[in-house]
């Protein structure tokens, strides 16, 4: 059973491909041109085993908002198109992941309906810019990427910030969280398969 996808996305705004392997070890080749994001997503890959390929243009003159947007839109497609009918796996994720003093739990269901909830951050985080590349990630669109994610993978998704101080830990605790949980909602389920699950083994 092959669990991959392709999505390729052109508008006047950017130009996106993704490729994913559900069944992958993390590698990865990311490039947004939004230097930020592509950490975000690289951790993203490394931590759900999800393969992750990302080939990204768009209006940097702008901003950053449109090429993150829109590779969040080609990534959660190209999950859910690799998920296929989804038969076997586990379904539910559920991961508390620290990283110094910011702790995030996420909580996901490949369950066909989407739905976002992310709270917790703390006032303020949502104007901060983060990243030393032109253009900025700015912190407000953590959540986009999240809501976004999960409208286009067909996931629920509830992100929680329960510490941090930090931006950077902040939002990169988020997105290890998030892929932790997601590496076991979609591992199969040996109960559903009889075939043993490695993709929760670290």
């Amino acid at each position: 059973m092959s669990r991959t996808a392709r999505i390729e996305r052109q508008t006047s705004e950017s130009k996106v491909l993704v490729e994913v392997n559900l069944d992958g070890t993390g590698k990865h080749d990311i490039s947004t041109g939004i230097g930020f994001y592509d950490h975000m997503l690289t951790a993203f890959a490394r931590h759900s085993l999800v393969d992750l390929i990302v080939q990204s243009e768009g209006d940097h003159w702008i901003d950053a908002h449109h090429t993150t947007e829109d590779t969040a839109i080609a990534l959660g497609q190209a999950l859910r198109q690799a998920l296929g009918d989804k038969r076997g796996i586990r379904r539910f994720g559920d991961a508390t992941v620290p990283l110094d003093e910011a702790l995030v739990q996420a909580v996901v269901d490949v369950s066909g309906r989407p739905y976002c909830v992310h709270t917790g951050e703390p006032e303020g985080q949502q104007y901060v810019q983060l990243g030393g590349s032109t253009p900025a990630y700015l912190g407000s669109l953590t959540q986009h990427v999240f809501e976004t994610i999960a409208f286009h993978g067909h996931l629920a998704l509830h992100v929680r910030v329960l510490a941090g101080r930090e931006p950077h830990h902040i939002v990169e605790t988020q997105f290890k969280a998030f892929a932790r949980a997601f590496r076991d909602a979609v591992a199969l389920d040996p109960r559903e398969t009889g075939v043993p699950s490695t993709k929760g083994a670290l």
